[in-house]
């Protein structure tokens, strides 16, 4: 059975190291970044540690509109992407159905299921990724494509090169 959950932290993964590669390369090649782009990126990572944080009832290291550099923004990807995607495919039954109760950053209580959380932090990824390809296009600069779809494209190419199953 396809663990929708696993598959969708891995797509995270992908997703956050194909654009910032795609952000380097804009870089390299002289392009301004727009700040609008950076801000949203920046809370794309900042949220994966708060809701690491929050999973492991450990205190965030970033606050949720945090703003960073290109530079600190590939530190907190090595961070949190795969470590988050980890979390998630270690997790039990038991992990999966557990409660957690946390605070927002506008002060509000909630209690969600960690199997959510696991759905919700690449979902609200994509969201603003596809933010981030729009403050791009309106910058001058060609925007990536991160789609799921297309992950899964290039999975499956992978395993047709290897003769062996995707996920």
């Amino acid at each position: 059975m396809i663990n929708t959950n696993e598959k969708l932290g891995a797509y995270n993964v992908w997703a956050n190291t194909t654009l910032l590669n795609h952000l380097d390369k804009l870089v390299a090649g002289g392009a301004t970044l727009p700040a609008g782009g950076l801000r949203i990126f920046s809370h794309v990572l900042n949220a994966q540690a708060i809701w690491l944080g929050r999973l492991t009832a450990t205190p965030s290291p970033v606050k949720v509109w945090q703003e960073h550099d290109l530079a600190t923004l590939h530190h907190w990807h090595e961070q949190t992407s795969e470590r988050f995607h980890q979390y998630v495919t270690n997790a039990d039954e038991a992990e999966l159905q557990r409660l957690i109760s946390y605070t927002n950053s506008i002060g509000e209580t909630y209690t969600s299921q960690v199997s959510d959380i696991f759905t919700h932090v690449p979902v609200h990824a994509n969201y603003h990724r596809a933010q981030v390809a729009k403050e791009l296009r309106a910058a001058g600069l060609e925007p990536i494509n991160t789609d799921f779809i297309t992950y899964c494209r290039e999975l499956s190419a992978k395993a047709a090169m290897a003769d062996a199953p995707s996920l």
